[in-house]
């Protein structure tokens, strides 16, 4: 998470279309982790993925190696952890699920940071999330009772995965400060691929052979919603309100439904559609709501403003 800047002199234009074209290239990971971990395990896959990342963010930062210390490379690292999390439960929860549902599940991160700022420094709660919250629950019972094996062991790591991606969130608006965004960046990836290295030698190392289709998916996967995406969201989210990247990313798992129907031929069963548009009102309702608190601020805010004129 960035700083927030209100008044920069950046059109809100370009940076919703910014943002609204990185949901496109995250939402595209589901489809190319599906179709990579088709030759790739998906351990492997998480650490190919991640080692090519910070191959390619390294040699981007070669400028600026000089400035990297200690306190980046802690920073970095701590954030790095989560971000590991992250990614290890995506691919096994990918693996084990459809990428229609498991980008739903992975949306309820917005209803998890809340939760998590509740429990951990007891910050207020209120109403709207308790709602979505309410909802979410309903839909990922909708999710379960429509599938042909109910809510099976991929849905459980794509949920596990969004109480991680919002502990990385709040880890990265908690740890960072104003650190070179491109070095902490190559931290966490660098951190990342460690981490999958660790787990990869601990393990078995099962046969497997990388095709045109496997390399061709991770080098989309450590390309695009990855090094790409990362530098985007760093670069221009800071020109917005937290509550509005938050609504154009609950986007992500619209463009992974898509592909999962129209590319990967996935079927959705009418109980299924429904949970998945519960757990879609529930991410985005909340937002919806803080977005016009936020505005209804700012115009009496505004009010004040012209009558003490």
């Amino acid at each position: 998470m960035t700083h927030t800047r209100e008044s920069a002199p950046m059109p809100q234009g370009k940076v919703t279309a910014i943002l609204v074209f990185t949901t496109v290239l995250w939402g595209g990971s589901f489809l190319f982790n599906k179709i990579g971990m088709r030759e790739i395990p998906p351990i492997q896959f998480f650490f190919f993925r991640f080692a090519l990342a910070a191959l390619l963010m390294g040699i981007i930062c070669i400028p600026r190696l000089s400035r990297l210390n200690r306190d980046i490379v802690r920073r970095g690292a701590m954030v790095g952890v989560a971000l590991a999390a992250v990614n290890l439960t995506f691919v096994l929860g990918v693996s084990g699920t459809t990428i229609s549902r498991a980008g739903y599940l992975n949306n309820l991160f917005v209803l998890f940071i809340p939760l998590i700022s509740f429990l951990i420094w007891r910050e207020r709660l209120d109403r709207i999330t308790f709602a979505g919250v309410f909802l979410a629950v309903a839909g990922l019972w909708e999710l379960a009772s429509g599938g042909a094996e109910g809510f099976n062991r991929g849905d459980l790591l794509s949920t596990v995965c969004a109480v991680f991606i919002a502990i990385h969130i709040i880890t990265v608006s908690r740890v960072l400060r104003d650190e070179d965004v491109y070095l902490v960046t190559f931290v966490q990836f660098s951190t990342v691929a460690l981490a999958g290295a660790a787990i990869t030698l601990a393990m078995p190392w099962p046969a497997f052979t990388i095709g045109a289709a496997g390399g061709w998916s991770l080098a989309y996967c450590a390309i695009f919603p990855t090094v790409i995406c990362f530098t985007l969201q760093n670069a221009f989210q800071r020109f917005t309100t937290p509550t509005k990247a938050g609504l154009i990313y609950t986007l992500d798992p619209v463009w992974s439904m898509l592909a999962g129907v129209f590319i990967l031929g996935e079927r959705l069963t009418p109980r299924e559609l429904v949970g998945c548009m519960l757990i879609l009102v529930a991410v985005a309702g909340p937002l919806l709501g803080r977005l016009y608190l936020e505005q209804r601020h700012r115009r009496l805010y505004h009010l004040d403003d012209v009558e003490e004129a």
